[in-house]
C-alpha cells in the first residue's frame, strides 16, 4: 500500500477499461474508497475490493444512484473507436455525460474530472505545439471526436463554485492494456501489410499510461490549490515529440519484427479509406474498415501539443520519459 491520504469516496466511470483500471489501482494505493461504474463486469476490480456498479451511462436512474454518496467523480467512460453510428456515439458520450453532470450537481459532488481526448481538436491538418486554446474543428473526422468535444464543453461549462471541473486531453495513450492504435499497427506489421503513409516525416507525441494517471492525480490536487486551472482543458503527453514511423520501427525491431519498408501516399491511402468505408457501410456495417480517413490523417500528419499549460497550472511532469516508455512498451509487447 502506498502513501495514505485522507480517504475520499471516488467514483470512476469506465473503471474496468484501459485508463480506468490504471486510475482505480492508483487511487486504491493512495487509500481512497473506490467505486467503478461500467457496462460490463470486471472480475479484476472485484478482486481488488472495488465496489463495482454495472450500468449504462444513459440509464439516468442508475447513474444518479451510482453517483450518490461520493465526493469525487472521474469520468473516463466513453464509446471509443473509429467506426459506428452517430446515434450510438451521441447516446453514450453526450447523453451519458449529461446524466453524469446532472447527478453530480444533485448530490453536490465536489470535483468532476473528465478524461477527454486530444482528438477533439484534430481536423486532419498538422498540429505543431498545439495550444489548449485550439478551436474545435467545424467538421470532426469521426463520431468519437465530435461527441467527445461536445461532452468536454458540457463538463467545462459545469464548473462553478459548487463543483470544480477540469478536462484532460491525453494524446495516444500507450501501455499494457491498450487495444487501440499501437496493437493494430503491430498486427498489420505481423501480417506484412503495414506501410508508411505519407512522407514518413510526421512527428507526434503520446503519453504512457502511468504518466496519464499522474496527470489525473495532479489535476485533482490543482482543483484545490490553483483556482486558475478550473473549467479548463489540458493536453497530456510525454512532452517529447518523436518521428512516428521511426518510433514504430524501434518498437518493431525491439519485438523482433521487420521494420516498415513499404509506402503509400496520403492521397492514395485516403482514397482507399473512403472506398472501404462505403463498402463496409453497405456490406459489413458492423465491421470497422482496416483503414479510415481519421486513421490515414493520424498516421500521415504531425500532431503534438504544448506541454507548458499542464506543467504550469496542474504541476504535471511526466515521471517516465519517452526512452523509458519505449523500453516498457517493448517489454510488454514481447509477451
Amino acid at each position: 500500500m502506498g502513501q495514505q491520504e485522507n480517504q475520499l469516496k471516488i467514483l470512476v466511470t469506465g473503471g474496468g477499461g484501459f485508463i480506468g483500471s490504471a486510475l482505480v489501482k492508483r487511487l486504491l494505493d493512495k487509500g481512497h474508497q473506490i467505486s467503478s461504474l461500467s457496462r460490463k463486469k470486471y472480475p479484476h476490480l472485484e478482486a481488488l475490493n472495488v465496489k463495482t456498479i454495472q450500468a449504462d451511462l444513459v440509464d439516468r436512474k442508475a447513474i444518479f444512484q451510482a453517483v450518490n454518496g461520493h465526493e469525487i467523480v472521474i469520468h473516463t467512460a466513453a464509446l471509443a473507436g473509429y467506426w459506428g453510428s452517430a446515434k450510438e456515439y451521441y447516446r453514450s458520450n453526450v447523453l451519458g455525460t449529461v446524466n453524469i453532470i446532472d447527478a453530480c450537481k444533485k448530490f453536490k459532488i465536489q470535483k468532476l474530472l473528465y478524461t477527454s481526448s486530444a482528438s477533439v481538436v484534430f481536423s486532419g491538418e498538422n498540429i505543431i505545439n498545439g495550444s489548449p486554446d485550439l478551436s474545435y474543428p467545424d467538421k470532426a473526422l469521426n463520431h468519437y471526436s465530435h461527441t467527445k468535444a461536445i461532452a468536454e464543453q458540457l463538463i467545462l461549462a459545469a464548473n462553478s463554485s459548487l463543483m470544480k471541473t477540469i478536462s484532460l486531453r491525453p494524446h495516444i495513450v500507450l501501455g499494457p492494456g491498450d487495444n487501440h492504435i499501437l496493437p493494430r499497427l503491430i498486427q498489420r506489421a505481423k501480417s506484412g501489410k503495414l506501410k508508411v503513409i505519407g512522407d514518413g516525416q510526421n512527428q507526434i507525441d503520446f503519453v504512457y499510461i502511468d504518466n496519464l494517471v499522474d496527470a489525473h492525480m495532479d489535476a485533482l490536487k490543482a482543483m484545490d490549490q490553483n483556482p486558475s486551472s478550473l473549467g479548463k482543458a489540458y493536453f497530456i503527453t510525454n512532452e517529447e515529440p518523436v518521428n512516428l514511423w521511426n518510433f514504430v520501427n524501434q518498437i518493431l525491431t525491439g519485438i523482433g519484427l521487420p521494420v516498415v519498408s513499404g509506402r503509400m501516399s496520403s492521397r492514395m491511402a485516403l482514397a482507399v479509406a473512403n472506398f472501404l468505408c462505403v463498402f463496409n457501410k453497405l456490406f459489413k456495417p458492423n465491421q470497422e474498415p482496416i483503414l479510415t480517413p481519421f486513421l490515414v490523417k493520424e498516421l500521415s500528419q504531425s500532431h503534438w501539443f504544448d506541454p507548458l499549460p499542464a506543467k504550469r497550472e496542474l504541476g504535471y511532469t511526466p515521471s517516465l520519459n519517452s526512452e523509458q516508455t519505449l523500453d516498457l512498451l517493448i517489454e510488454y509487447l514481447k509477451v
